[in-house]
């Protein structure tokens, strides 16, 4: 799997005041060999322990507990590949995070907790090799896999770690959140509490390598030399171009990878190379659609501006709703990007800010921690909500008994040939159509250049809320837009575009934009240094991205068996743009962005047919001309779940 929340403060923490203590497992304890312990003025005892599977491997463990315990507490897990604490985990003088990449530790030790970190199988000091796989097969009991590790992990600490209670939660973002997730396909009985927060479900349909089939080139790439270029360490592509717009096209093919660059040795890399369709080995890796039930209680978190995993707790949450007669399956989303709930305080993203509200911290205190709270420690009270949601626009929090709301219409949003959107409908007499030419060899970029690596350059972590101005006069780009708002307009639910386009090649693909535009004056941008803001750190004219999506027309009819497009055919692209809690406020104006590439996000469709577009030579790649249609017989348009105001 390919998430990409990576903690750096579990790689450069603060050296422990360390003193010799008690040893934190009792004598004689089976299957762990204790590496190191310590203490701090702060009251922990941290100890590392090499843990068993049941095929033999052990893996690297950090116990973090209270030196001066009263009682038991509960176990709270985070089992991860970037590394774990090596130094400790607490600032010498106070009860606190060194790094704000940890902030839920404040908010979860004002109740207590035993917490533990756990380097997955093939990562630093854990043995054996790195799965980088969401399979499992439930009737191997012996198979090694992240469902079996996380429970034999769970039964190993309830059994030797002194004074736990036996209720055990896990958690974590990104990859970590997926290893949290995964335990849903087969519990410990003590794990009585989860919360997957930006887990990947379905690599290949929508979250970090694919989206629909279309190949999140630079991502997937540069994600996979991180984790497998060092068995021991966190590894960067060292780009020679400062834009790496410039390097990835440069680079040409798809195959050069490999030729100039990794020369075979990266396995996840070749697998993706060697399965483009949705084929037997990605359905297998797509966990998600195991998930039938509300095993074990979920707090799932999505951030609406997420740029690695937008897509899998939405779908998570959707497979435990299939059967949660005790209404343990709980859905959170805000304004975060990947990861923004735990890294950041959430008064803003971006330029834009969240109306007072810190938001990430509004989470961790009132919502994770009292989820924690109510079923590790059994005090508090249960959720009395199904779905909670930071709605943008009104910048408030909402909470609704079910997700999507039972209150939402649907209703359509049509592009005419005029490049206007409205809710009525396109009329006969119309132009028929919108059209602009789509050469691969000059792409669209996804963010204003130049383009920096996906990491460890923070750009990345807020692109999807950049400004879209920077293409709106391309003509590769279409734009319509709305009149002003008579009144807000307020959405609550899954969005999804309905594109009837034709192209003149065999093979095309389409990105839709929903953006809300921002009036011209007077709009108050978050600014962290406003004596050093400049003319650019503004929302006057704004154009946000609410929901941005591409699909990729081999793909259009059969994921598994890609066909090629009949040139000059209209087709009615569906473009699902997930789910969002949005208000377009009085006076703003809504628009939609249509475009055929998306570079280096997305790697480039030559527009031409051939099985597979990882094998195209540069004589595939050709000009397309793209037609996108609004007639009555044709609408475009773009389907939002309107709530009414005020609700």
């Amino acid at each position: 799997m390919t998430p990409g929340y990576r903690p750096p403060a579990f790689r450069t923490l603060l050296l422990l005041s360390a003193l010799v203590l008690p040893a934190l497992l009792p004598p004689g304890s089976a299957h762990a060999d204790a590496v190191g312990e310590a203490t701090t003025k702060s009251g922990y005892v941290v100890k590392e322990v090499m843990i068993a599977m049941r095929d033999g491997a052990h893996l690297q463990t950090v116990i973090v507990t209270p030196a001066h315990q009263n009682g038991p507490l509960p176990i709270l897990i985070t089992r991860t590949p970037y590394g774990v604490p090596d130094q400790g985990i607490v600032d010498r003088e106070s009860i606190k995070p060194v790094s704000r990449e940890l902030p839920s530790w404040q908010a979860f030790q004002k109740d207590g907790y035993i917490m533990v970190y756990q380097n997955l199988r093939g990562r630093f000091k854990s043995e054996g090799e790195f799965l980088k796989t969401s399979r499992y097969d439930k009737n191997d009991p012996k198979q090694a896999n992240e469902v079996n590790d996380a429970w034999d992990t769970i039964d190993w600490l309830v059994k030797n770690v002194p004074q736990n209670n036996g209720r055990v939660g896990i958690y974590g973002v990104s990859y970590a959140g997926l290893t949290a997730g995964l335990t849903l396909l087969n519990p410990h009985p003590a794990l009585k509490a989860i919360s997957e927060q930006a887990s990947p479900a379905d690599q290949w349909m929508n979250d970090d390598d694919h989206h629909y089939g279309a190949l999140r080139e630079a991502y997937t790439f540069e994600y996979t030399v991180l984790e497998e270029a060092s068995r021991t360490a966190n590894t960067n592509f060292d780009f020679s171009k400062h834009d790496v717009y410039d390097w990835y096209l440069s680079l040409g093919l798809l195959t050069n990878i490999n030729a100039k660059y990794l020369h075979g040795k990266l396995d996840y890399w070749n697998s993706v190379m060697a399965h483009p369709d949705y084929d037997a080995f990605w359905k297998e890796e797509a966990w998600v659609n195991k998930v039938h039930a509300s095993t074990v209680p979920n707090l799932n978190v999505a951030g609406f501006w997420d740029q690695e995993d937008p897509w899998g707790p939405w779908k998570i949450f959707r497979g435990a709703e299939q059967h949660d007669p005790d209404n343990t399956n709980f859905i959170v989303g805000g304004p975060w990007y990947h990861g923004g709930w735990q890294r950041t305080d959430g008064e803003n993203i971006g330029l834009l800010p969240m109306g007072g509200h810190r938001t990430a911290e509004e989470f961790r205190g009132q919502i994770e921690a009292p989820f924690f709270r109510y079923y590790l420690h059994e005090k508090g009270e249960k959720p009395n909500w199904k779905a909670k949601m930071f709605e943008t626009g009104s910048n408030e929090w909402r909470q609704y008994a079910t997700w999507p709301p039972a209150g939402a219409t649907l209703k359509e949003l049509y592009f005419h040939s005029d490049g206007t959107l409205s809710f009525t409908a396109p009329k006969s007499g119309e132009v028929a159509f919108r059209q602009y030419v789509s050469d691969p060899a000059n792409p669209v970029p996804y963010r204003t250049r130049p383009i920096s690596p996906t990491y460890p350059t923070p750009e990345w972590r807020t692109w999807e809320t950049n400004d879209q101005r920077f293409v709106d006069h391309r003509p590769d780009v279409l734009t319509f837009t709305s009149a002003p708002l008579e009144e807000d307009l307020r959405v609550a639910g899954p969005l999804e575009a309905h594109l009837f386009a034709s192209t003149s090649g065999r093979d095309s693909d389409f990105v839709v934009k929903l953006i809300d535009v921002f009036p011209e004056k007077d709009q108050k941008a978050f600014v962290a240094h406003p004596d050093a803001a400049t003319w650019a750190d503004s929302l006057d004219g704004y154009e946000l991205p609410i929901a941005m999506e591409v699909r990729r027309g081999r793909y259009l009819h059969d994921f598994s068996h890609p066909a090629p497009l009949v040139p000059g055919k209209v087709e009615d692209w569906e473009v699902p743009l997930r789910d969002h809690d949005h208000v377009f406020l009085k006076g703003h104006r809504v628009m939609v962005q249509v475009q055929s590439t998306w570079f280096p996000l997305i790697d480039r469709n030559p527009q031409t047919w051939m099985e597979s577009i990882y094998q195209a030579k540069e004589a595939d790649f050709r000009p397309a001309t793209q037609k996108v249609f609004a007639t009555p017989a044709s609408p475009s348009h773009i389907t939002l779940p309107v709530l009414p105001a005020g609700d």
